[in-house]
């Protein structure tokens, strides 16, 4: 291994392959993890330095690329970090987050959370239990509730949508959370039970009458960030409700709205509160690539079968648009709007996911409906669909910042 070798095009290839394939695609296929604390800034993007400089030596002659196991090679401040520094490159340090989880260790946590199963299929406690608990953080309500609340609370919805079988027994799900840090406890006397046994976890709660609710950062993570409630709603949904229908339960608990594409009648909201920074905007586009991923090719099963859909990537895009149509070329969209006070657009894939497009922003628009009516059955579709795919391209590889549809103040 001999850094030295390594020059800025070899660098400016890594990078150009990062952006070309996704840095959840790029981490995998180099086998590295996301940078803890050294990242590489780039025309205005951050890339994870000791992926990309490990990536780099693979495009030497005669060179493979370096594994994170190579002896000697890290990506700390004294080797990968300072190694690009020297080519000239902008190195930041992010200082490491103290106060709890933030976005990608929240879905982190999400995606390997334990759950007890029901026959074949995932028991829908622990879901529940946290699809309520975001709907508060949602609409702002109090984070701690008397145990009695929640009690009751939870078995409605449980006696409601617990579709496989589960019992009216809240105390599972959240002794469960507490241990995997999602959900905080007060004002109890005994040590927390764990979430195993029958009479044990119930006697404890009965007992000590502990008030709870997700733990603070958690719920300040829901309250704030419309991408970390749609990227957890994704993965729930994709990974606990496999042939079932969670639109009733996401109805219920006041999680069907937050998303511009699904209106909400009354909300009152305007377009601006749902526009994205970059930064938002790359994160959320980050963890769409890491389930699309794991989800590509699948199709949801139940009375008709259909491929995954992400409502985060239609989010984002939604957020990209600036709320007008991403053609062009487009005549005139709706003045008017809906209800919720949103434009009138509808998102699209440019490459259909029947015929192997992917559902990622990169292939996506957002297209008033005219402009999708011709891009659907329209005479000159292939044509446009060229075009969109450009557009959606370059928008996405800006950031979400693209140039804004016809007549648009910026």
């Amino acid at each position: 291994m001999a850094l030295s070798d390594i020059s800025r095009v070899e660098i400016e290839k890594a990078i150009e392959e990062c952006n070309r394939i996704g840095r959840a695609a790029f981490l995998k296929a180099y086998g590295f993890r996301p940078a803890r604390r050294y990242l590489l800034v780039h025309e205005g993007k951050q890339y994870d330095s000791k992926a990309i400089v490990g990536a780099a030596h693979g495009f030497l002659p005669g060179e493979r690329p370096l594994t994170p196991s190579t002896p000697g090679f890290s990506g700390g401040a004294e080797h990968a970090a300072r190694f690009l520094k020297r080519l000239g490159f902008d190195v930041v340090a992010e200082e490491p987050a103290q106060d709890g989880p933030d976005h990608d260790e929240l879905i982190r946590r999400i995606t390997r959370m334990k759950a007890n199963r029901s026959a074949s299929h995932r028991a829908l406690y622990k879901p529940i239990a946290l699809l309520w608990a975001m709907g508060r953080a949602h609409r702002g309500e109090p984070r701690l509730l008397a145990w009695t609340e929640t009690e009751a609370a939870l078995q409605l919805l449980l006696r409601r949508h617990g579709l496989r079988g589960e019992r009216l027994r809240p105390d599972y799900p959240i002794a469960s959370l507490h241990r995997e840090g999602v959900w905080e406890l007060r004002d109890f006397t005994d040590p927390v039970t764990t979430a195993h046994g029958d009479a044990k976890v119930k006697r404890w709660f009965d007992t000590n009458q502990p008030r709870g609710g997700l733990a603070e950062p958690v719920y300040d993570l829901f309250r704030r960030s419309i991408v970390t409630r749609l990227a957890v709603i994704d993965e729930l949904v994709d990974t606990f409700f496999e042939g079932l229908d969670p639109t009733p339960l996401l109805s219920e608990v006041g999680l069907v709205g937050i998303d511009p594409a699904e209106p909400r009648t009354g909300s009152g909201r305007t377009p601006e509160r749902w526009l994205l920074t970059a930064a938002e905007y790359e994160r959320g586009c980050a963890f769409v690539e890491e389930r699309e991923a794991q989800t590509h090719g699948r199709r949801s099963t139940g009375t008709t079968s259909r491929p995954i859909r992400s409502r985060t990537a239609r989010y984002l895009v939604l957020s990209r648009s600036r709320g007008r149509c991403e053609n062009p070329d487009c005549t005139g969209q709706p003045a008017d709007v809906t209800d919720d006070d949103h434009p009138i657009l509808e998102v699209d894939h440019v490459l259909d996911l029947t015929r192997g497009g992917r559902d990622h922003p990169s292939q996506m628009v957002a297209l008033c409906p005219n402009c999708h009516a011709v891009k659907t059955r329209g005479r000159t579709r292939e044509a446009l669909r060229e075009i969109l795919l450009r557009v959606a391209q370059e928008r996405h590889a800006a950031g979400g910042g693209g140039a804004v549809g016809p007549g648009v103040a910026r």
